[in-house]
């Protein structure tokens, strides 16, 4: 008998099949196609586990080992809810459910109260990666019970992505607290992206370079604190031909970008939390921009093409870009791990955000090299901002000069950096002691009588004298 159960063999599920199957695993398939869930138990015939493909529910669960364990992979919300309402009859008490999907942490923690009142488990897991991923490591966030982990445990960390040895597969808190944590990955993953997006506009339109020649400035950063995942396949975009057209592929991609959703959750429950999310904004506002692509035509037509730099200027520019990336990155690190405390506080959590740095560090779509100093930085000390560790810091230091320039050259071409402006200005905000909050504090008196805190006597609340 099968020991563990997935429900949804698409792309990703099937990856994940075959993971699970190769790791030694015997796990039965239901899908709402059973060519589907064959095919897979075909492909995986040669591996060491078992995979067994199932015509219905019913059998899905007969043939699974008490207690079970229910893997899914389906789409969010409605088939989600779906597939929970027809297993739950099905299952014993004592029997869990895990979401593997992208879900919204707020429907997690209701589905673990749904599920919990019926006497089963239920634990809402992110998982990073993509396709490739899902069939050689992902990386995975649980939350959850503690039972509810124990249960799986063993087969996701064999299953998952390894970092020198370790599974990049843990455990963070209950309810939604795991897809929270997907969420935020997600969040920084907007804002990588959109900054990779920003160089890469910076040197085709500023200095008038090719994709191929941007692919190889992509590449050589893989030697310094930008090695990376989304670096990486950056420079394999950029250098890659379109079989049908001999030219660059790059060239020949529609510049009108989708999202999920993830992003702007991240932004929303920035806001609600009252943590700087400006990154992530900016980067999910640029998608949003880019769909209006009859807009921006015609904004070009009214308003004109935006200044090509000096083309002499690329070799010292390409390395102030480099350090503008470096500092962006920092920044955008810093602002994704704030929000992860301020709602661990909230939520009451208990985050243990070294832990999360290190289930970053394989896997999944934002690894870098800088996720291994993270991870050290807050075993450190987890109560300091991310920048403020010296590591960081020292990053700040050396590199905040280069993102000023590079965005100063940009704005003053008319080059869009919305992503790269936001990380400047969050820096030299949280760089000035004296802010003018102090204008916005009078302003509300003033219209309002919200009063505000004098410099000379903190904690008393007072109005202004044009109250007199």
């Amino acid at each position: 008998m099968a020991h563990i159960g997935l429900v949804g063999i698409g792309v990703m599920g099937r990856e994940f099949a075959l993971n699970l199957a190769e790791k030694g695993h015997t796990v039965s398939l239901l899908d709402r196609s059973l060519e589907k869930s064959t095919e897979v138990v075909t492909a995986g015939a040669a591996l060491k586990g078992t995979l067994i493909a199932c015509a219905d529910a019913e059998s899905f669960v007969s043939g699974m080992a008490a207690p079970r364990s229910v893997l899914v992979l389906v789409p969010s919300g409605g088939p989600l809810d779906s597939v929970i309402d027809s297993l739950s009859p099905l299952l014993d008490k004592g029997d869990l459910i895990a979401d593997l999907g992208n879900s919204y942490y707020k429907d997690t923690e209701r589905r673990v109260g749904d599920c919990e009142a019926k006497g089963l488990l239920f634990l809402g897991m992110g998982i990073s990666g993509g396709a490739e991923g899902a069939r050689h490591g992902p990386s995975i966030m649980a939350g959850g019970s503690q039972e509810s982990w124990a249960r799986v445990k063993g087969p996701l960390q064999d299953a998952a992505a390894k970092f020198e040895g370790d599974p990049c597969c843990d455990w963070f808190g209950p309810g939604g607290s795991g897809h929270f944590i997907k969420m935020l990955h997600n969040g920084i993953e907007y804002a990588d992206m959109q900054m990779i997006a920003e160089a890469y506009g910076v040197m085709r339109d500023g200095w008038g370079m090719g994709a191929g020649a941007i692919g190889d400035v992509f590449a050589g950063w893989m030697d310094g604190p930008l090695n990376s995942y989304l670096v990486e396949i950056a420079a394999e975009v950029c250098r890659a031909d379109d079989p049908q057209t001999g030219k660059p592929m790059l060239d020949m991609i529609l510049d009108r970008a989708g999202q999920k959703g993830t992003g702007r959750w991240s932004v929303i429950e920035a806001l609600h939390l009252g943590a700087p999310a400006s990154m992530m904004q900016a980067a999910v506002e640029a998608r949003n921009i880019s769909a209006d692509l009859e807009g921006r035509v015609a904004g070009a037509a009214l308003f004109g093409a935006v200044a090509r730099a000096d083309a002499g200027a690329q070799g010292a520019g390409i390395k102030a870009l480099e350090g503008a990336m470096i500092a962006a990155k920092t920044c955008a690190y810093t602002q994704g791990f704030e929000v992860l405390r301020r709602a661990s506080d909230a939520f009451d959590w208990s985050l243990d955000l070294a832990a999360i740095a290190r289930v970053w560090r394989a896997g999944c779509i934002i690894r870098s090299v800088l996720l291994d100093d993270i991870s050290e930085a807050f075993e450190q000390d987890g109560t300091r901002r991310l920048s403020h560790a010296p590591k960081f810091t020292a990053l700040m230091q050396a590199n905040a000069g280069a993102l000023q320039t590079v965005v100063a050259q940009a704005v003053a071409s008319g080059l869009e950096t919305p992503a790269l402006y936001a990380a400047l200005s969050y820096h030299n905000a949280s760089r000035t002691e004296g802010s003018t909050a102090n204008m916005i504090q009078g302003l509300r008196d003033r219209f309002g009588a919200h009063t505000f805190e004098r410099v000379d006597g903190l904690g008393e609340k007072v109005n202004g004298p044009w109250h007199d």
